[in-house]
């Protein structure tokens, strides 16, 4: 079963839009349900680039599958490879984007307190840059303040996807991050890191 597509994946040496390419050739041609199958019979495979197609997949039906995107939270967020975890962010976005981001905002809260850094990542990361996207790009407030409530994350990992999306945000909104900042306690060391990435295009 699509053994073509699998084989042409699996000699993808860099990037993933020939990836997330293929993928629609499998969901083009299945319903929901046959492609979240499948989707979980490709992510056991021991490629790497096979398990970001199943996570491609998963990310595209997630919206109408919820099965879907509990597999994205507690199974894709497991693997090992760093790469599956960037296709991970983006399976995250694409839900939602496709059920609305301020539908998705109970879950958007969910993962980001989740206890797997790779969860939580996936959202802040996922939604870079965070007012580009529909409702943040109308209320940054919420965006940065969903953020800057992980500036303690025990992560560094996590920490510096959100002093990363804070700067960005900062590029349009910096009076807001700026108001932001001025709130954190800078004496703990976590926090002080964000804020380096966080202000870094901030005047002084």
């Amino acid at each position: 079963m699509f053994d073509d597509v699998i084989e042409k994946v699996k000699k993808i040496e860099n990037g993933f839009k020939e990836i997330e390419k293929q993928s629609t050739v499998i969901l083009n041609n299945n319903c929901v349900d046959d492609s979240f199958i499948i989707a979980k019979e490709l992510f056991s495979s021991e490629f790497y680039q096979v398990r970001e197609l199943s996570t491609f997949l998963c990310g595209s039906i997630s919206c109408k599958c919820n099965e879907a995107l509990i597999f994205l939270k507690e199974k894709v967020s497991l693997d090992i490879n760093w790469r599956v975890q960037e296709i991970l962010a983006k399976a995250f976005d694409t839900y939602c984007h496709d059920i609305g981001y301020e539908n998705a905002l109970p879950i958007i809260k969910e993962w980001l307190s989740d206890s797997n850094p790779n969860v939580r990542r996936a959202v802040t990361e996922g939604l870079r840059i965070w007012t580009s996207r529909d409702y943040f790009k109308q209320n940054p407030k919420i965006a940065i303040n969903l953020l800057s409530n992980l500036r303690n994350d025990k992560s560094e990992y996590v920490r510096k996807s959100v002093g990363n999306a804070l700067r960005d945000i900062s590029k349009k909104h910096s009076e807001l991050i700026s108001l932001e900042l001025q709130t954190w306690d800078l004496s703990q060391k976590p926090i002080s890191q964000v804020y380096k990435l966080a202000s870094k295009y901030l005047k002084n």
